[in-house]
């Protein structure tokens, strides 16, 4: 297990995102590697922009989570993993630390599944909507698109080589950011395409709030990634708060818990991103490698 911990930034607010955990299909070459960096640093300058200029952690992580679904290179919005059946099933899920949230599974016309998400919890009086449909999110004023704009030539490919027995199937791929703001406010979003070549109508634990997603001001807010399956029966993003909050755990022993009980002692990989009230950062995994985007010492670190 590898813990990353970052101790508060004077600037009074603190950004934290991740493109995944997990193992990869091969060793990412050096222009691999500075293409999947700069995707990372361009979705956390357009988080850390909103948190600089007073704005609010909720749109803070939606700004950079938008970012990641936009480029192919994430396993979410475009560019997502596919079904058996070649096609894209996007889930999304976010949450403010006053205890609302809002979540989607299954989506197929939302350009960006995170301000789907976002619609659910500010929109309706539900927390999780199953394939809502173009009408509604039109309805909403949020851009919609053909489900073929999810799939790409290298997800085709992937997925080939997968039911060809090829390549392993992949149990990861999510991206996520957390923060708080300079009010004290902290919020978490995380969206996905799930696993390759997972069966229809699958939901893992993006969509689930407690699951890969949780936030409670005052304490932390976190997204997961890895095996989505075993996020769901450790309730890991709820499990790193409530030890914090109930057993006064500090957030990294927390997160090191959380990892040992629920994912090692499930025999199960991944990680997360936790950022507490007070500004501390925390990124870890017990996986061989995680995508992840922070500050430290003033200075953007990349986790390729």
């Amino acid at each position: 297990m590898r813990v990353i911990d970052i101790a508060p930034a004077a600037s009074g607010f603190a950004l934290v995102l991740h493109g995944g955990a997990g193992g990869r299909d091969s060793e990412l070459s050096l222009e691999e590697e500075g293409q999947y960096s700069e995707g990372l640093a361009g979705a956390y300058r357009a988080g850390h922009a909103v948190l600089a200029a007073g704005g609010s952690a909720l749109d803070a992580v939606c700004a950079a989570v938008e970012e990641l679904e936009n480029c192919v290179l994430f396993n979410a919005g475009r560019g997502a993993a596919l079904t058996a059946q070649g096609e894209a099933e996007l889930d999304a899920s976010v949450m403010t630390g006053d205890g609302r949230a809002g979540a989607v599974a299954v989506t197929r016309n939302a350009k960006n599944p995170v301000f789907a998400a976002r619609k659910v919890l500010e929109e309706t009086a539900h927390v999780l909507l199953v394939a809502p449909d173009e009408q509604l999110l039109a309805g909403w004023g949020l851009e919609t698109v053909e489900p073929t704009y999810f799939v790409t030539e290298s997800r085709r490919q992937q997925l080939a080589k997968v039911q060809a027995k090829e390549l392993a199937q992949s149990r990861h791929g999510t991206v996520g950011a957390v923060a708080v703001d300079s009010q004290g406010r902290v919020a978490a979003a995380t969206s996905t395409g799930g696993m390759v070549n997972q069966h229809e109508g699958r939901v893992g634990d993006t969509p689930v709030i407690g699951a890969g997603t949780y936030a409670h001001d005052g304490v932390v807010a976190v997204s997961c990634t890895g095996e989505g399956e075993a996020f769901i029966q450790g309730v890991v993003a709820h499990d790193v708060y409530a030890r914090m909050n109930y057993a006064g755990a500090s957030l990294p022993d927390a997160v090191r818990g959380t990892i040992d009980a629920e994912l090692n002692g499930r025999g199960a990989d991944g990680g997360l991103i936790a950022v507490g009230a007070d500004g501390r950062v925390v990124v870890a995994y017990n996986s061989s490698a995680m995508f992840a985007a922070y500050e430290e010492s003033g200075e953007l670190v990349t986790l390729t």
